[in-house]
Order: C-alpha cells, then sequence, then structure tokens
C-alpha cells in the first residue's frame, strides 16, 4: 500500500487500517494484552513494522494523516506518536502536534514510545524543558509520566539534575505508574551522577514504595558494579505488612 501519499481522507484512512489489520500477529497481541493492563483494543502488530508505517507516512502529506487518523486501537495512537517523532519542522509546529497527542497517552507503552521519539527535543532542549515543567506539576498521571520519562532520555545532565529531584521530592501522587516513572528516573539519575543521587537517597521526600523501587531499578543494573549495589541494597526501608 502507498502510505507516502499527498492526500488523506476518512475513505484512505478506512482502507489503511484495513491493512494495518492484516499485519495482525494474534501471539503478540495477546501477549501486549497482558504487558499492557486495561488495554484491550489492540491488534497485534510489532514495533517495527509500525517504525516503517511511520516513516514512509512522514515522507508524505503527514499533517493530513494526523488529521484523519483514529484512536481506537492502541497501534492507531503508537503511530500518531511515531509519526509526531519523524516531523523535522520548527518548534512550534512540532509542540502543536505533542500537546495534542498527550491527552491520547492512557498506557505506559505509548508514553514510553512516544518520548523515545522525541529525538527534536536535543534541538529544543531548553524549549522543551519549558513545557515539560508545567507537565510534570499535572494532576493527570500521565502527563506526569510523560514529563518524567522524558527527562530520563533528555535531561539527566548537569543543567537539570538539581531540579529532577526537587520534581521528584514535590510529586505527589498515588498512581503507580508515576510511582514506576520516578523510580525509574531516579535509577538513570545513580548512573549518571553517582555521587549526587546517593546523597538524595539518604534525604529524600519519597514515599516507602517509590524509594524501594528505586533501589531495585538500581540494583537490577547492568550498569552499576557490585559493590554499589550491595550498599544500595543495605539502604531498603523496612515496610508494614497488614
Amino acid at each position: 500500500m502507498m502510505l507516502s501519499r499527498e492526500k488523506w481522507d476518512k475513505l484512505e484512512y478506512i482502507e489503511f487500517l484495513e491493512y494495518m489489520k492484516s499485519m495482525q500477529d494474534v501471539k503478540y497481541r495477546d501477549f501486549n494484552k497482558k504487558l499492557i493492563p486495561g488495554t484491550e483494543n489492540i491488534i497485534g502488530i510489532r514495533i517495527p513494522n509500525l517504525r516503517k508505517l511511520s516513516k514512509e507516512i512522514s515522507k508524505g502529506n503527514w499533517k493530513e494523516f494526523l488529521e484523519v487518523a483514529e484512536d481506537t486501537y492502541y497501534e492507531e495512537v503508537m503511530l500518531q506518536g511515531m509519526v509526531i517523532g519523524n516531523i523535522n519542522s520548527n518548534f512550534e509546529e512540532i509542540l502543536y502536534y505533542i500537546k495534542k497527542f498527550v491527552p491520547k497517552i492512557s498506557n505506559w507503552a505509548i508514553c514510553d514510545g512516544f518520548c523515545s521519539g522525541l529525538k527534536c527535543t536535543n534541538n529544543y532542549k531548553e524549549y522543551m524543558y519549558d513545557i515539560l515543567k508545567k507537565y510534570v506539576c499535572s494532576e493527570n498521571p500521565w502527563e506526569i509520566r510523560f514529563a518524567l520519562v522524558m527527562f530520563l532520555i533528555y535531561y539527566v545532565d548537569d543543567e537539570h539534575i538539581k531540579d529532577i529531584f526537587e520534581y521528584c521530592n514535590n510529586i505527589q501522587s498515588e498512581e503507580y505508574y508515576v510511582k514506576m516513572g520516578m523510580a525509574w528516573l531516579l535509577s538513570i539519575c545513580f548512573v549518571k551522577y553517582e555521587e549526587e543521587t546517593l546523597l538524595y537517597i539518604k534525604n529524600n521526600n519519597l514515599d516507602d514504595f517509590t524509594y524501594n523501587k528505586m533501589l531495585q531499578k538500581i540494583i537490577e543494573s547492568n550498569r552499576v558494579d557490585l559493590e554499589k549495589k550491595n550498599i544500595i541494597r543495605s539502604m531498603k526501608r523496612k515496610t508494614r505488612r497488614y
């Protein structure tokens, strides 16, 4: 099917959706349903195949594609995020599509996949950071997760490490995927800024679950040596069992 087309309308999109369904891998669909809780409408298309589709679409009229694209299936939303990641334009236009997409994030896979594809962040780092500062203070857990994952991919550096610690101290959320996002982010901070992060580990406002998950992720990292892992292991908080 020709995807680098100059025109997209609803009928052409319906035809494209049928083409996507022809790529279904039932075993992969069933695997994803277990991996991504609460997501039922999954076709079962492997990520490398979605990337190929997004690259072809991006060669044509990707704006019209994004206008007619629907959100019924997990892969439809994932594909939109990939297409946005391929945009080669000015920051204002890229930001327009990012802001339209973020409310569609409803699971960790779409969130994290979208973040990893936003390589344009490296070209507009401080502009994007100003936007992320708003998302990390949101009451929407997926907006917070979006900011946290963006931080861990693009902002664990000299300029932002102290801010990251402060944001993690101030986030008040009972949502599992926010807590896990913080734990993951802080484990990356430890890998890249061991001394600074160790000081943070000794003095922070994290709840016990997030704190212990952070330690767990550090211990599981193949970028941390055994001696450091043993130190981290000894810092685990004991939690009550009822």
